[in-house]
């Protein structure tokens, strides 16, 4: 495959369509005799509705119904995960009057415009039977329990030397031991555009735009709390205005709208107010980790431990995978154990956020290890090269592909790490103390199934289109480039399509999965079209290589050559009366999941500097460097890690949702949940390796949108450590944690661990 496109920088091809504002997300359909949804939620976090009260409401101008539990829409409990489920929850709304958490669905307002539902939405009156809340560390860990599998592994994983009885015994043994434990929030998305779903009824067909990550899944999920077949459904989700994994499985509010249409016979349009962003679309789960790290005076790594519990809701189990997916396989260690305890709360279902487990684990592990590097007075980049792991650990299968230690090296150079003064608060500059630090990066590399089409038409472009989605992160545009390599185009002559149920397949794009898995059918479709094209060309009498064997014609550059005449591919399918030839196929992996271990790497660094009387922590640069196999396109790989890194500022610095005992989120909104911001984000220098790993998929690209997060909220807080000698493994790190008498503060124990859950 010829590379002069691939591993290029593309101007997205979408970029026009955003930037003038013509493109048209779920939110902006205006249907013919729209009617507007608006959703009721419930004010207590546990208990039962006694009554609802909407007679006022439902003589509000423009209010067309009011659904409630008492004046329900039929609907059916979702599909479970083991029958192909993508949804964020099971229960359908409305069907009963239990209440399992603050902002839960009690109703929907449909009326003719926004605004009038919006208006009679707070003249409904609701009397409720409330119940103390389960909202604290403190009454969740009374009834913990182990999920029955984490990560597709057992929820406590033990990898043990010969002749060891216990990983305890392995940490005794140990010369060196570092005993942490780390707490982090609940964390939200928060991306630009909110949840919306337009739905449109013709007949017993429903068309529904919603915003979603994977149209295929929403297809047949909304389909199966409606009850009807998935044939006759059709999901359209062109462009996405940002997910991070809150978009990536059905809520419910999606059937409820879609079924509010099928009553009314007229369009329903329900868009989720931000505050409604923080209780029904998802959210990270808050964790204590407990880290024990076994060494020896040279820094080997003996020992690994690592026990997580997260929250979960009362609905439905989700499991943040802290452990499982950084301390299981990162290092090198002959005795490793992970596990996982589930703490329920009464809050809407967790689900994944933006490196869902390796995001929060690596957090903690690259802390622990800085912790390590300190007391055995081991350079960082060092002990971490040095306890590098060859294969996977337990699994003894070697890696795809693995650079990990030139990512050290190459980020050390370009970021002048040899300048760091490993003495904690040495550099000082006025009132500012100066520290760096660092951390590894790591995202496991998905693929899945998928298929793909591609069209040559004998306008002289050709189409790509596969059902997968753009969630902003340049699909379309990648698309386009691998369609353009594989036919010989330039860029302009392709047009993608993608975001449409009605498509070729694709899998919810997620796990930094969409290049890896949608390419290698590309390009399959395009070599079958190819072929299609010449079979063509040689049996249709107009044709200029009629009569010619079909290994006597090849194609190459957009051309058909044979006999010594060439032609381009639109002249011929013109000059056959033919408007296009087309093939789908689909690409799937191997008997190499089972031969290879998949996961992309990095290393990240940072420059801080904390002032000395407020504890603001201020981010002066920052250089990150990655494996992760082909980089197809280097402009939005680049913006791909960027965003992931400005998240990872977010997580360490800022963010954190405060839960009240009441259940009740206290800032669920943009004013009180600080996200990063332009002043919060420093220069980034972004460094890729640009290795293929052909192992994994003949592109040679693994996924990108998530291993920025990862490891950047761990450099910064050893950044903070190296400025400053404190140590705070409570986050996020705000200023009063760093001021002279937070200084040294103590871990919080698992086991006797107070209070709500907040920043």
């Amino acid at each position: 495959m010829k590379t002069d496109i691939i591993g290029q920088s593309q101007d997205r091809v979408d970029g026009k369509l955003k930037v003038t504002g013509r493109a048209m997300y779920p939110g902006d359909r205006q249907e013919e005799n729209l009617a507007h949804g608006y959703l009721l939620t419930s004010k207590v976090a546990k208990g039962s509705i006694q009554a609802m009260n909407t007679s006022v409401a439902e003589r509000a101008p423009g209010v067309v119904a009011i659904y409630t539990p008492f004046n329900p829409l039929k609907l059916y409990y979702g599909l479970e995960p083991s029958e192909g489920a993508s949804s964020g929850e099971t229960v359908p709304p409305l069907q009963d009057q239990k209440i399992q958490y603050h902002g839960q669905i009690i109703g929907l307002v449909v009326a003719d415009s926004f605004e009038q539902a919006r208006d009679a939405a707070r003249l409904v009156r609701t009397q409720y039977q409330a119940e103390d809340p389960v909202a604290s560390w403190e009454k969740g860990m009374e009834n913990a329990f182990a999920p029955e599998s984490v990560d597709k592994e057992k929820a406590t994983v033990k990898i043990l030397a010969e002749g060891v009885q216990s990983i305890d015994d392995a940490i005794k043994s140990s010369p060196l031991m570092i005993d942490v434990t780390y707490t982090e929030p609940i964390y939200h998305h928060n991306p630009m555009e909110p949840h919306a779903t337009t739905a449109v009824w013709q007949g017993d067909r429903l068309t529904i735009y919603d915003a979603t990550q994977g149209v295929v899944g929403q297809r047949r999920d909304v389909a199966s709390v409606l009850g009807i077949d998935e044939d006759m459904v059709r999901v359209l989700c062109p462009f996405v205005g940002g997910a991070f994994g809150c978009k990536g499985s059905m809520w419910m509010f999606s059937p409820l709208t879609a079924a509010a249409a099928r009553a009314l016979n007229r369009p329903v349009k329900t868009i989720v107010t931000r505050e409604q962003m923080f209780t029904l679309v998802g959210h990270r789960p808050a964790l204590i980790q407990q880290l024990t790290l076994g060494a020896n005076p040279d820094g080997t790594l003996q020992a690994v431990k690592h026990d997580v519990q997260s929250t979960v809701s009362f609905t439905k189990v989700f499991v943040e995978a802290a452990a499982h997916r950084t301390s299981r396989l990162l290092y090198k260690s002959p005795n490793i154990q992970v596990s996982q305890k589930l703490v329920r709360l009464n809050v809407g279902g967790p689900t994944f956020m933006r490196a869902p487990g390796c995001a929060p684990g690596m957090f903690s592990l690259e802390c622990a290890m800085d912790e390590l590097a300190v007391k055995s007075g081991i350079d960082p980049v060092e002990l971490r090269t040095k306890n590098d792991a060859q294969v996977y650990p337990g699994k003894n299968v070697p890696w795809s592909s693995k650079h990990l230690v030139e990512c050290y090296q190459l980020g050390a150079e370009k970021f002048g790490w040899s300048k760091r003064n490993p003495n904690p608060g040495a550099v000082q500059a006025g009132d500012w103390s100066i520290g760096m630090g660092m951390a590894s990066a790591l995202y496991p590399a998905h693929r899945n199934r998928a298929s793909a089409k591609v069209r040559l038409q004998a306008d002289g472009t050709a189409q790509v289109s596969s059902a997968t989605q753009d969630l902003g992160t340049g699909t379309w545009t990648v698309l386009a480039m691998v369609g353009a390599e594989s036919l010989g185009l330039p860029v302009e002559k392709i047009r993608t399509d993608l975001g449409d149920s009605a498509l070729p397949p694709a899998p919810t794009s997620g796990g930094s999965t969409t290049v890896a898995t949608v390419t290698p059918a590309i390009q399959k479709a395009a070599e079958s079209a190819k072929k299609k094209l010449i079979q063509v060309a040689v049996r249709e009498k107009k044709s200029p290589f009629f009569g010619m064997k079909i290994e006597d014609v090849s194609y190459g550059e957009g051309q058909l050559v044979g006999g010594g005449k060439s032609a381009d591919f639109g002249s011929v399918l013109n000059g056959i009366g033919r408007s296009a030839v087309e093939a789908i196929e689909t690409a799937a992996p191997g008997e190499e999941e089972e031969k290879y271990a998949f996961h992309s790497f990095g290393a990240q660094f940072c420059e801080v500097k904390v002032n000395r009387w407020t504890g603001e922590v201020r981010l002066q640069r920052f250089t990150s460097v990655m494996d992760i196999g082909t980089v197809v396109n280097h402009k939005t790989a680049r913006s791909q890690i960027m965003g992931g890194i400005v998240f990872g500022i977010g997580m360490a610095l800022t963010e954190g949702t405060i839960l009240e005992r009441s259940g009740r989120y206290a800032n669920a909104n943009f004013s009180d949940y600080l996200v990063a911001t332009n002043a919060d984000v420093p220069f980034i220098d972004i460094h890729f390796l640009n290795k293929p790993d052909t192992i994994f998929n003949p592109i040679g690209a693994r996924g990108i949108g998530e291993i920025g997060i990862t490891g950047t909220p761990a450099a910064i807080a050893n950044a903070v450590f190296n400025a400053t000698g404190k140590r705070v493994r409570e986050f996020p790190i705000l200023p009063e944690k760093l001021l002279p008498a937070a200084a040294n503060q103590p871990a919080i124990s698992m086991s006797a661990s107070k209070g709500p859950l907040k920043t």
